[in-house]
């Protein structure tokens, strides 16, 4: 579905992290080799958005139940009844719904996509955020973390993040942080933060943290997406706002990227931790972290290959 003509090899020497494409200029293709991200404008049509918004609130009233979906309520609010935008601070996996799934299909997403990627290409986690409303408890705090932790996938650089804007995120509403340049490093150790109160579920961050680095605040505006890199070190403030800060995105990967055994690695745990929830959920009696993916997995644009 997209124009771009896209070469599956890195163009030598100068970029590691993009291919060659018409779609990016040099400037972009070098911003995104220094920095990890891309921010593009107004990307996403408020039409496309206002679509996104219903079925989320369908998905929360149960008037629609998709398949493998994870409806996510804050660990602090667990205890009120009922599923609603007040409490549900994430639809994930909702490669299922065909509503929500049309974010990964969109061609001016994927125009984007190819050149990180090629035109192999797989829509592997999807995610819907609700940023609700924070107390001082700082409960929707998403730490500092690198996506690549969640991933037993590889390479990294045939993997990218697109995430949109559902409304204007700012400072104030919790929008994404990001430390520019961090995509160079390895990927670091993570787990639940040291701080009072509940953590939601998974959110884990960086157990060692070099505040040196300088942080760059991702101000939004509803349509506009940033393409980043599974390695880049970001997070999320809390919502110190009375609204909601909502958000669509989706990690793509080339499917030639090949599955990894995350055992004795720094992501052995995050892998128990996924099979312990996935064996509560569908009363399992045990699951592999690659039947876990294989299941999340889904087919978007070219040839399924190894995904």
């Amino acid at each position: 579905p997209t124009s771009a003509q896209v070469s599956a090899v890195p163009h030598s020497g100068r970029f590691c992290y993009t291919l060659d494409s018409d779609v990016l200029t040099t400037e972009q293709r070098q911003f995104y080799e220094d920095n990890g991200y891309l921010l593009i404008r107004n990307l996403v049509s408020d039409e496309d958005i206002e679509r996104f918004r219903k079925e989320f609130t369908r998905i929360c009233k149960r008037e629609v139940k998709p398949p493998g979906v994870m409806i996510m309520k804050d660990e602090s609010l667990r205890s009120q009844f009922g599923q609603s935008e007040n409490v549900v601070n994430k639809v994930q996996d909702f490669q299922e719904d065909e509503e929500l799934f049309r974010y990964c299909t969109l061609p001016e997403v994927l125009k984007y996509v190819e050149c990180f990627t090629g035109p192999n290409i797989m829509a592997m986690h999807t995610m819907l955020i609700n940023k609700l409303p924070d107390s001082d408890k700082q409960t929707f705090l998403h730490p500092m973390h690198q996506d690549l932790h969640y991933f037993p996938f590889r390479p990294a650089s045939r993997i990218v993040c697109a995430w949109t804007a559902m409304e204007r995120a700012h400072q104030d509403n919790g929008c994404l942080v990001v430390q520019p340049g961090t995509h160079k490093t390895a990927l670091k150790p993570h787990g639940y933060p040291e701080r009072e109160g509940k953590t939601n579920k998974l959110f884990h961050g960086l157990l060692d943290e070099d505040e040196k680095i300088p942080k760059v605040h991702l101000v939004m505006e509803k349509g506009d997406t940033v393409f980043f890199h599974p390695l880049l070190i970001h997070g999320s403030g809390i919502n110190r706002t009375s609204g909601f800060r909502k958000s669509i995105s989706c990690h793509f990967a080339s499917s030639e990227c090949h599955y990894i055994d995350v055992k004795n690695t720094t992501q052995e745990h995050l892998e128990k931790e996924l099979q312990e929830m996935v064996q509560k959920k569908y009363n399992a009696t045990s699951v592999d972290l690659k039947d876990i993916w294989n299941f999340r997995a889904r087919l978007v644009q070219g040839e399924r290959i190894n995904l």
